[in-house]
């Protein structure tokens, strides 16, 4: 991507701290560290960090990591304002005091208590979470393409995954044969952790792939999704393996896809997050199985497989264009299985587009 992209995206930042009254703002969390930059969009793990922004309102912006990250930081950002650090929270504090700032924001939602301690000594620091999430919800044509790609890989893969779904086979070698076909088609990597899960295990929304075996007249619940030129997909199908799928998992099927397609309907600019959780919720209510839809509706996706906005009950959000969200009701019953469906979908000026 240009590097101007992210320059810019530094400035629409900058106009809302300015707004807010921060005079800087310490970027932690690794996706948006890498939309205002560039820079690493994984950190290693989650106790260590590649590297934080430190954002100016006077646009002398900073960009701090430690000596492994030295020649990759060189690549994106003006040499003369790359912190090489040794102890992170220490020197990045010696730097904001080095400024006199003002009102220092900080993301708290992704600080250890430890590391802001060091950080916050001596300076004026408030919880700025959420400000750059503000600018990424929102996908710029450029986004939009790369997720579309993404997409399209992860449908190809639903057209493709029957053929792997053989009776004797183990959910976890399913699982590395999706892997397998993602990296082999072109993407860089897995988005999150995939879902392979037979016949009750499918009941468990989260299930972990193991050695549980497809049999001949199963259900199996295939939730993956990939990561094209940085922007992930996310997409959800049931399948049922063999010639008489069962009666639940027919009607299920039936009663998921159709809250689905009620949902997607209402999506629009200026509908809230909620009252398209609230289609899907009605419906499946007024089927008199709707106790069994346990989750939120759907969630934004982009650098991360899940963002915002949420679809769920209690989110006032407004949807607005360019927003990308899942739209994925399930049903699930304990001892028996579950179903869910789940689609991509852009909020459009005039409506929206299933990607």
């Amino acid at each position: 991507m240009n590097l101007n992209v992210y320059s810019n995206r530094r400035e629409s930042l900058r106009r809302e701290m300015h707004r807010k009254g921060f005079d800087a703002l310490v970027v932690s969390l690794d996706a948006n560290r890498y939309y205002l930059s560039g820079f690493e969009l994984h950190d290693p793990q989650m106790n260590e960090s590649s590297g934080r922004l430190v954002i100016r309102a006077n646009g002398e912006d900073w960009l701090c990591t430690d000596a492994r990250f030295m020649d990759a930081a060189k690549r994106l950002w003006n040499e003369e304002h790359i912190l090489i650090y040794r102890s992170a929270a220490n020197d990045i504090n010696a730097l904001l005091r080095s400024f006199a700032p003002g009102k220092v924001g900080f993301e708290a939602e992704v600080l250890t208590v430890g590391f802001f301690r060091s950080l916050s000594e001596g300076l004026t620091c408030q919880p700025a979470d959420g400000l750059v999430e503000a600018l990424r919800v929102i996908k710029d044509k450029e986004e939009i393409a790369r997720m579309q790609r993404s997409c399209a890989l992860n449908h190809a893969l639903m057209q493709w995954v029957p053929s792997v779904l053989v009776p004797g086979r183990t959910e976890a070698q399913v699982d590395w044969d999706i892997t397998q076909f993602f990296r082999n088609n072109g993407a860089q990597e897995n988005a999150f952790a995939g879902i392979v899960a037979v016949d009750d295990n499918a009941a468990l929304p989260h299930a972990v792939p193991r050695d549980r075996q497809i049999t001949d007249n199963c259900a199996v619940l295939v939730d993956v999704g990939c990561r094209m030129d940085d922007y992930c997909s996310d997409q959800t199908r049931t399948f049922w393996v063999g010639e008489k799928p069962a009666p639940w998992f027919l009607q299920y099927r039936e009663l998921v896809q159709e809250a689905q397609q009620r949902a997607i309907a209402t999506i629009r600019p200026g509908v809230t997050a909620a009252s398209v959780y609230g289609a899907a919720r009605s419906y499946l209510d007024n089927s008199g199985l709707g106790h069994l839809f346990t989750h939120g509706l759907g969630h934004g996706v982009g650098l991360q497989t899940h963002e915002a906005p949420s679809l769920n009950p209690r989110s006032e959000t407004v949807l607005h264009p360019g927003m990308v969200i899942t739209v994925e009701p399930g049903l699930y019953l304990g001892g028996q299985g579950g179903l869910r469906w789940e689609y991509m979908v852009l909020v459009t000026d005039d409506g929206h587009r299933v990607l």
